[in-house]
């Protein structure tokens, strides 16, 4: 059966209170807000999502809320990557009880692992639920590279798809292995080259606060309206430049979906909220690319 999990997916934020508690409302109407633009799916609790910033419990709370909230309509990956294999277990088995589609994981991080020991964290995933196990090839933050040896170990395995932050399209195209196995990119930057080599789809940080463009590219790579998929391909690397004027990525999006009229509270600490000045700067080069917030 073909998976689901494809289109732009949103590594979506997640809203927080003052008090660095998960924000329910908040969590609810960014959901609502995203799926009438028309995206595909959601990825919960990656990098843009802080999962790294939260207890085990809120990481949990966010997949219950989200489910509750979704209800079917689009498609669910659950980051549940930690630093040690129980605790990813655990909100594997967790995620897959409330439904989600799939759930992936970076390997193991903070200590620099080999990759004997990536593969069996990966294996005691695989075997310890029946949904999809995605790998999150995420190097910058994970200290370890999944090359595309490493991948067609994992794939062996178990390992069903990758979410590819490598921004490497040399290695991302080394990285097709069969057909049955989903590719994933995972930065908009790339979405056009991704889906001509074999891209299901992409887990996209800026389609948090611009959804309906990432979609619009989506739809025009689909229909296979090149001319104007690189156009939109260009625009969306312009706004996706223009979200990393702030130094923080993740904070930009809280900053940015107030803007759109969307409550998505705070970020968690030690993540900081934008200066009004940064604020007002996005603003202003977003508009000169027709994106007004």
């Amino acid at each position: 059966m073909k998976s689901r999990i494809k289109g732009v997916i949103p590594p979506l934020t997640t809203p927080f209170t003052e008090e660095e508690e998960v924000y329910e409302e908040g969590l609810r109407n960014l959901l609502d807000f995203q799926i009438e633009r028309g995206i595909h799916g959601v990825f919960l609790c990656g990098t843009y999502g802080s999962g790294p910033l939260m207890s085990l419990e809120q990481r949990k709370k966010v997949v219950e809320i989200a489910m509750d909230q979704i209800k079917g309509r689009i498609a669910v990956i659950a980051h549940v990557g930690t630093t040690n294999t129980r605790d990813t277990i655990e909100l594997a088995r967790h995620a897959e009880e409330n439904g989600v589609d799939a759930v992936a994981s970076v390997p193991p991080y903070y200590y620099r692992h080999d990759e004997q020991t990536v593969l069996e964290y990966f294996r005691n995933l695989v075997n310890a639920v029946d949904i999809p196990v995605y790998v999150y090839n995420n190097p910058k933050t994970s200290g370890f590279t999944v090359t595309p040896s490493t991948l067609a170990k994992l794939a062996d395995l178990g390992v069903k798809g990758i979410k590819d932050s490598g921004f490497n399209l040399i290695e991302f195209s080394h990285f097709i292995l069969r057909e049955e196995f989903n590719f994933i990119i995972g930065t908009e930057a790339l979405f056009l080259p991704a889906m001509l080599l074999g891209a299901s789809g992409c887990i996209s940080g800026l389609a948090n606060v611009f959804p309906e463009l990432v979609v619009e590219l989506y739809d025009a790579i689909v229909e296979k309206k090149y001319e104007k998929a690189a156009e939109l391909q260009l625009k969306v690397n312009k706004a996706r430049q223009i979200l990393h004027i702030p130094r923080s990525t993740n904070a930009a999006c809280y900053a940015m979906l107030r803007e759109r009229g969307v409550d998505v509270g705070v970020p968690k600490r030690p993540v900081l909220p934008v200066p009004e000045e940064s604020v007002k700067l996005m603003k202003e080069e977003f508009a000169k690319i027709g994106l007004n917030v």
